[in-house]
């Protein structure tokens, strides 16, 4: 389960990512996102408890790398209008929330033992996937309130 969110997480950082980029359709942008989740999914599946410091090493980077992906939305949305800043802020301070939910979920799988991986893991899947919905949407709706 922890993998499913962590492939989540993946996935919505490159949906954020693919969000911003304007030179590709948003048919493509979904297409790509739909493949590097399916990636994603499959690379967490694979983890044993044995390779439990890879997992770990692996999704640091991802959550480092939504943690990039927030501060670049943040700083889109303070060079909009006063009006989409007021909207944003809540949506904003909600991805931070789910950012730093995956953050105690990855220290939970640093911690876990051979008994409580699957579960651990299962855990950070969860995390993983309500965080990547989040940036769906929070992608979504800064395209609609943002001119590019």
């Amino acid at each position: 389960m922890k993998n499913k969110t962590l492939a989540i997480t993946i996935l919505s950082i490159a949906a954020f990512a693919v969000g911003c980029n304007k030179e590709q359709t948003t048919s493509q942008q979904l297409e790509n996102v739909k493949t590097e989740t399916k990636e994603a999914a499959q690379d967490m599946k694979d983890y044993t408890f044995a390779q439990k410091a890879e997992f770990v090493k692996q999704m640091q980077i991802q959550l480092d790398n939504l943690n990039k992906d927030l501060d670049q939305l943040a700083a889109k949305i303070e060079s909009s209008s006063d009006a989409v800043k007021a909207e944003a802020k809540p949506k904003l301070q909600a991805l931070r929330d789910q950012a730093a939910q995956l953050n105690k979920q990855l220290d939970d799988a640093r911690n876990a033992t051979e008994s409580t991986w699957d579960s651990v893991k299962a855990g950070f899947q969860k995390a993983y996937g309500a965080t990547k919905d989040g940036f769906n949407q929070a992608r979504q709706w800064v395209s609609d309130k943002i001119a590019p």
